[in-house]
């Protein structure tokens, strides 16, 4: 990163980026890039893949930044490009996804347990598990627990019913529980 870059301005940053300077392009990514990338991460399935959702993000980003309307916090504006990347490579790949739906009453079973597991845990222990996640449990979990997005929003979303959305929470808590179960089991002997 040049020098020139370091500690220019968030506001000139963007402007030099919107006016096509590749310098402060890479300031810009290099700024990001660890944030940008962990959120991508806890989408993927690999780090490949979060580096291909991560690139395309940027891509979007560079050439939506004349849209950024400073309203909000930049770096939230830039939380949503990726995650909206995830969102779409997520439905590039849907034909690859089985969906499946529960009764919305057996979610209250689980919820106690899985608040516990958020506090017991390293993030990236955590992350590694959620990626170990089917594709669209992994989708779901992350949009609600993480992002904050209600069920009605990750219906919309990813194109499913609230109820589909629900369940595919409860898989994926009730599958990171096993997985926790096990490993807490194997810890103790």
């Amino acid at each position: 990163m040049s020098n020139m870059h370091k500690n220019i301005s968030e506001e000139k940053l963007i402007q030099e980026c919107i006016e096509g300077n590749r310098y402060a392009q890479k300031t810009l990514f290099e700024k990001y890039r660890s944030l940008m990338f962990a959120i991508c991460m806890r989408y993927a399935k690999s780090k490949d893949e979060a580096e291909d959702v991560m690139i395309d993000g940027f891509m979007k980003i560079y050439s939506s930044l004349n849209e950024f309307k400073k309203k909000g916090s930049f770096e939230g504006w830039l939380r949503r490009i990726m995650v909206n990347a995830a969102i779409n490579n997520y439905r590039s790949n849907l034909k690859h996804y089985y969906l499946s739906t529960i009764d919305d009453n057996s979610f209250l079973e689980i919820r106690n347990e899985a608040d516990d597991f958020k506090t017991n845990y390293s993030a990236e222990y955590l992350i590694n598990l959620i990626q170990g996640l089917p594709d669209g449990y992994r989708m779901v979990f992350n949009l609600y627990e993480i992002e904050g997005y209600s069920h009605k929003e990750i219906a919309e979303i990813m194109n499913i019913s609230i109820s589909t959305a629900k369940s595919q929470l409860f898989y994926a808590k009730k599958a990171l529980q096993k997985k926790l179960a096990k490993i807490n089991q194997e810890e103790i002997y």
